[in-house]
């Protein structure tokens, strides 16, 4: 039950740290806010207005009771109240009390003056809202009534808007000096954020500047480290990938000469087989190696590049279904490398190839479809491993190391995308990549 409870706030609670550090702090401000009206209003506002009218009523009940005397002036009376408690007082003879009263319930005005009114026993009307300074109050006597025109200032005090007024703005201005406070105490740490982004894709972020408290002035420091750390390994490798690669062409260069000299063509036709099959395994640990490049990111279109890579196989058997022209901003070489091994492989191994693209909100997919022998589904996730080989279907080849799709891989994940294998409708392999817009 607690566990259900917790997670249902959860859900209800801002995910980003901005508007939860907002929170953190306007919460406090509306509570104290809110607390202190309701203080005011109960105990200041409201009962004032209760006592302001009971004193109200209770002179209008004198005037009525000095009105009955017969000893006394009623005119005088009624200029005495006019002039002292600014009361404008009328008899209507004849007439009686109009029938429909507009009670509003939820006016402390109207609830104490009606509550005053019935405890004093006397039948009355009021009309609190025709008149902005005034209120039309009238009371039943002998055959007529008595319309007394009220100041407004005598049932309320006017010191409430004022009050609430100064009571809102400084809250407001407080929640906006904390708006900017905290956006920037947020930025370090979106800029944080965004440099790990961008070098999780391998793009080059240059140098790294930590800022902001001390506590996230340490977090970008070690992210720094810890990114010169992973640069200068993959660069070591591709280095010591590079060196080795470069310095085997050598002796192969030689023992291709050494075999011109053999008289045996046969054994010289061998031994030159395996030498290519070398050279092509020296070829493909070189593109590996270089699979990390600083490649800077740039916009180009990629359905044309689609088009340009298929072109240049000319086979009939590969069909392209585009819809629009889609533009992608990644790094052109990285991308035509990742769909060449791609679609080179699937010419490899079957007859039949479809290549479809299309944007779907925020994302780019490029599905590569064909009816070739595919791969069991159990070694989908082994073959994006370097140097991985299986002895079934597409990796019977000698010349081929295990590293195609693990450069694909790489390329399409260093652009914060992903890339599946499933079951192709040809029967064949399925390879669907994705791309974030």
């Amino acid at each position: 039950m607690f566990f259900g409870l917790n997670r249902f706030i959860k859900n209800l609670l801002p995910k980003q740290l901005f508007y939860r550090g907002l929170l953190i702090v306007a919460t406090p401000i509306i509570i104290i806010q809110i607390t202190i009206s309701i203080v005011f209003l109960d105990s200041l506002w409201i009962k004032t207005t209760k006592g302001m009218t009971r004193a109200l009523v209770a002179e209008i009940k004198t005037f009525i009771d000095a009105y009955e005397n017969d000893e006394t002036n009623k005119e005088f009376v009624i200029v005495l109240f006019k002039e002292h408690l600014r009361f404008n007082i009328k008899y209507v003879e004849n007439k009686k009390l109009p029938e429909k009263l507009e009670e509003r319930w939820y006016s402390p005005i109207d609830r104490s003056l009606r509550r005053e009114l019935k405890s004093k026993g006397l039948v009355y009307w009021y009309d609190s809202t025709s008149y902005k300074y005034l209120v039309d109050l009238k009371i039943e006597y002998q055959k007529g009534y008595f319309q007394f025109f009220i100041p407004r200032d005598r049932l309320t005090s006017t010191s409430a808007r004022i009050f609430a007024l100064w009571i809102t703005l400084p809250a407001f201005l407080m929640i906006a000096i904390a708006l900017i406070f905290l956006k920037n105490q947020t930025r370090p740490i979106i800029k944080l954020a965004k440099a790990s982004e961008k070098f999780g894709r391998g793009e080059d972020i240059g140098e790294f500047v930590p800022s902001g408290a001390i506590e996230i002035r340490k977090a970008g420091f070690e992210f720094d480290r810890m990114r010169k750390r992973i640069i200068r390994h993959l660069n070591q490798r591709s280095e010591m990938l590079s060196g080795i690669s470069h310095d085997l062409r050598t002796p192969l260069t030689r023992i291709k000469l050494q075999l011109a000299l053999i008289g045996d063509k046969e054994i010289s036709k061998k031994l030159s087989e395996d030498i290519d099959e070398m050279e092509k395994m020296l070829n493909e640990y070189l593109q590996f190696s270089s699979s990390s490049s600083t490649e800077k990111n740039e916009l180009f279109d990629l359905s044309n590049l689609i088009i340009k890579i298929v072109s240049k196989y000319e086979n009939s058997n590969i069909k392209i279904e585009q819809n629009e022209k889609i533009f992608f901003n990644g790094r052109k070489n990285l991308i035509q490398r990742c769909l060449d091994n791609l679609i080179s492989n699937a010419i490899k191994y079957a007859e039949i190839i479809n290549i479809k693209q299309e944007k779907l909100k925020k994302y780019i997919f490029i599905t590569i479809d064909d009816n070739g022998p595919g791969i069991p589904e159990k070694e989908y996730e082994n073959v994006f491993k370097p140097f991985y080989k299986i002895d079934k279907s597409r990796s019977e080849t000698k010349s081929s190391v295990g590293l195609g799709l693990s450069i694909s891989s790489d390329i399409v994940r260093s652009h914060g995308g992903n890339i599946e294998l499933g079951k192709s409708k040809l029967g064949g392999l399925r390879i669907k990549i994705s791309f974030p817009i």
